[in-house]
């Protein structure tokens, strides 16, 4: 049966576009006319929410964060050709009250991309873009009610960070250090082409001081892309993360877009003010297995081991396209940030074209993992567009993830 969405009532259709998203609006219109409605069941984790393809409009940007009661909150966005992610694009939150056993719709919010949710000192912020490659503003958005309700960053008193536009990030980790909260971001000003257009800086700003207002943040140089770099091989830096390495210094750890085995990332050093950014590119590419998709790295508060959750390349993939295998999660980690170990292959599926998860972010929770992804996946419909154009969120608890550190996951080798 051929489902018309135009034919259902005008008031379900808005409430449930508007309320819950395109997944929600096919799911009513399923039920209406008795098309065959989504089925989860085979799906990894708890589904958040999801987006069938038809709709065209694709679920990216996962991300996750722990309020001080235990609330968790976590986010996606909104993109594809169904999608208004060039012009004001679509971030959607949902909030857990049980550690991730079930969750609900917690508000949408209109002109935000790319973000990062994190708390800090009683209040939730986001902090992204407000649309896609070309089209948004740097913005920061405050919440004090649990993520209810968003400030709309309107000047640079509210959240808007600079006054021009075109800049890219993703859901990085936030960092609070020597007193100053750290965030990598990148602009697009290095040409047109993906990749080579993204320069990589920081941005800092005193931990007391209001963070919507942009005269409190400072920014480094921003680093382009050099063609000599890796023998002519490399693509561009991007989804930097801030990190404190094992001297006590803020780092800046990069996705390098080099599709060739063995993935790398690149370690950005910032100075202690935060206005200087340097790079040697004879010391500091490193291999890091998933390292030309995007991942986050984070200190481990017990013990200051880093881990990292990435899409490695395992044996029986090691022929396809690097970038775009994104069906196996490996948890790894490092007492360095240069030389890293694989220990658990935390999700996998064998098909590779139309199955991934994805742009993994996560958090401690005491012996846990608990871990947001954008998941393509079966979906009883048609699933996935490709690995790529994610339709699900999902979420994940990796139980007593340190138990692991002694396993070891076989990976590709060049």
């Amino acid at each position: 049966m051929c489902v018309s969405l135009s034919r259902l009532p005008i008031a379900a259709r808005r409430f449930a576009a508007r309320r819950f998203g395109a997944g929600a609006l096919a799911a009513v219109a399923a039920i209406a006319w008795g098309a065959a409605a989504p089925d989860h069941s085979g799906v990894p984790g708890v589904v958040i929410a999801h987006s069938p393809k038809s709709t065209r409009v694709f679920l990216g940007s996962a991300g996750i964060a722990i309020l001080p009661d235990g609330t968790y909150l976590a986010k996606h966005d909104e993109f594809g050709p169904g999608s208004t992610e060039r012009a004001s694009a679509v971030t959607r939150v949902y909030r857990s009250a049980d550690r991730g056993a079930t969750w609900a719709p917690s508000s949408r919010i209109d002109g935000l991309f790319w973000a990062t949710v994190f708390a800090h000192r009683g209040a939730v912020y986001l902090m992204g873009t407000t649309a896609g490659h070309r089209h948004g503003h740097c913005v920061i958005r405050r919440s004090t009610d649990g993520g209810r309700t968003w400030t709309e960053p309107n000047d640079e008193r509210h959240g808007r960070l600079f006054p021009d536009i075109s800049y890219h990030t993703a859901p990085v980790p936030v960092v609070v250090h020597q007193g100053r909260i750290w965030r990598a971001m990148e602009d697009e000003k290095g040409g047109t082409k993906w990749g080579l257009m993204f320069r990589a800086f920081m941005l800092s700003v005193p931990e007391d001081a209001d963070l919507l207002v942009a005269a409190n943040w400072t920014a480094s140089n921003a680093l382009p892309h050099d063609p000599a770099y890796l023998g002519g091989r490399f693509g561009g830096w991007l989804e930097g993360n801030a990190v404190v390495d094992p001297a006590g210094r803020i780092v800046n750890v990069l996705r390098v877009d080099h599709r060739a085995l063995p993935e790398k990332a690149a370690i950005i050093r910032i100075s202690a003010d935060g206005r200087e950014a340097t790079f040697d590119p004879a010391r500091d590419f490193v291999d890091l297995p998933g390292g030309c998709k995007k991942f986050v790295i984070r200190p481990d508060p017990r013990d200051g081991r880093y881990w990292t959750l990435v899409n490695a390349v395992l044996p029986a993939h090691r022929d396809g396209n690097v970038e775009r295998i994104r069906n196996a999660a490996v948890l790894m980690s490092s007492t360095d940030l240069r030389a890293w170990t694989p220990h658990h292959l935390a999700l996998y599926h064998a098909n590779t074209a139309s199955h991934g998860f994805q742009y993994l972010d996560w958090q401690f929770d005491g012996d846990d993992l608990v871990v947001a992804a954008r998941t393509a996946f079966d979906d009883g419909i048609g699933g996935a567009d490709n690995q790529h154009n994610s339709n699900y969120l999902t979420f994940h608890r990796l139980e007593r993830f340190r138990r692991h550190v002694g396993d070891r996951v076989e990976l590709a080798q060049p």
